[in-house]
């Protein structure tokens, strides 16, 4: 049965290609299936890079003397 989901299409050098199928096909995968995880992968770890940076922003302007204490936060 034809899937509904939508399709992305791209073009690789033949390199590229070949170490993609390699990896398929040693982890049982099909080649869509595999590319799929990768892509997936990918936009994690881009989303981890970003929220570093914030994460290292916020931490660079952090002054403890004025940081909330846990009673403050939840009402203890």
């Amino acid at each position: 049965m034809p899937s509904s989901n939508p399709r992305i299409n791209i073009v690789c050098d033949k390199e590229l290609y070949a170490v993609v199928a390699k990896l398929a096909a040693r982890e049982g995968a099909s080649l869509s299936s595999f590319a799929h995880d990768l892509l997936r992968e990918s936009l994690e770890l881009r989303e981890d890079i970003a929220l570093a940076k914030v994460a290292d922003a916020r931490a660079a302007t952090f002054k403890r003397v004025r940081a909330l204490t846990a009673d403050q936060v939840f009402g203890r």
